[in-house]
Formats: C-alpha cells, sequence, structure tokens
C-alpha cells in the first residue's frame, strides 16, 4: 500500500496549474458532498430508521474512514472532522429541499468544473489511474487549505 506522501505526490503531478488547484478547492468539496448526498438519500431498511445519521451515508463515511486511518491517525481524525461537516450538511439540506436533486446539480456542475480544470492542466484526472485517488482529493484539498497533514 502507498504511503499518504506518496498518494499526494502522484495527485499533485496532475495539479500543477493555479486555476485547476483552484477548482478543485471548490469542487472536490462539492462532489464529496454530494456523493455523501446520494448515499443519505437512498432509503434505509426499518431497523435502521430509528436515527437520521444511521444511513447508507454514514456507512459510507466509515468506509472512507478506515481507507484513511491506513495512511494516518491523524489524517483519519481530520477526515472525520469532515465526514461529520458532510453528514451533517446532508442533514441540514434534506430538512429544506429534495437532497437528491441538489446533488445532482451541484455533481454535474463540479464534474464539468474539475475536467475543465483538468482541460486547463493538460493532464488527465488522476482517478483515470487509479479509482483510489478519488479518495485522495479530499485529503490534497484539506493540505492545500490547511498545511495539514504534514507529509515526509
Amino acid at each position: 500500500m502507498k504511503t499518504l506522501s506518496e498518494w499526494l505526490d502522484l495527485y499533485s503531478v496532475s495539479h500543477q496549474n493555479p486555476t485547476n488547484k483552484l477548482v478543485h478547492k471548490i469542487c472536490v468539496p462539492a462532489i464529496t458532498f454530494t456523493v455523501f448526498g446520494f448515499f443519505w438519500c437512498i432509503p434505509v431498511p426499518d431497523f435502521m430508521s430509528f436515527h437520521p445519521y444511521l444511513n447508507w451515508a454514514t456507512i459510507f463515511g466509515i468506509f472512507t474512514l478506515v481507507f484513511y486511518a491506513r495512511l494516518s491517525m491523524l489524517l483519519l481524525l481530520l477526515m472525520s472532522i469532515k465526514v461529520a461537516v458532510m453528514l451533517y450538511l446532508c442533514q441540514f439540506f434534506a430538512s429544506l429541499t429534495d437532497l437528491f436533486y441538489l446533488s445532482l446539480i451541484l455533481f454535474l456542475v463540479a464534474w464539468i468544473g474539475q475536467f475543465w480544470g483538468h482541460k486547463i492542466e493538460g493532464k488527465k484526472p488522476s482517478f483515470f489511474q487509479d479509482l483510489q485517488f478519488l479518495l485522495i482529493g479530499p485529503i490534497w484539498v484539506v493540505k492545500a487549505i490547511t498545511g495539514f497533514p504534514k507529509t515526509k
């Protein structure tokens, strides 16, 4: 398994252009939210319906946290906060509007932005190489904005 530094170094190869970096800082969190939103909208079995956070989005979040825990405990902490925020936002927006359609529109717009950023960059998105990069993008954004997690 690759180390966190190796993942981030590989991801950074196709994210050098300042415009593409800015696009990713906006679109990756939006896409992350929409994926949680889609999972939030999947109906749950009756035995899970007693609590609003006991749903497929939370289960998806737990699986992503297992991936992050294998890379770093600090990363697990940082991404736990991000997952909690995404789940809260899903609950909040689901109470205001149709979360599925909001997620769908945001998902499409954000992916158009991502591909536009990569067109400017002149390089294909990293996930074409390995789907695990879809889980690295959110880490890269957190690191680009906060400087954490420190690597190397």
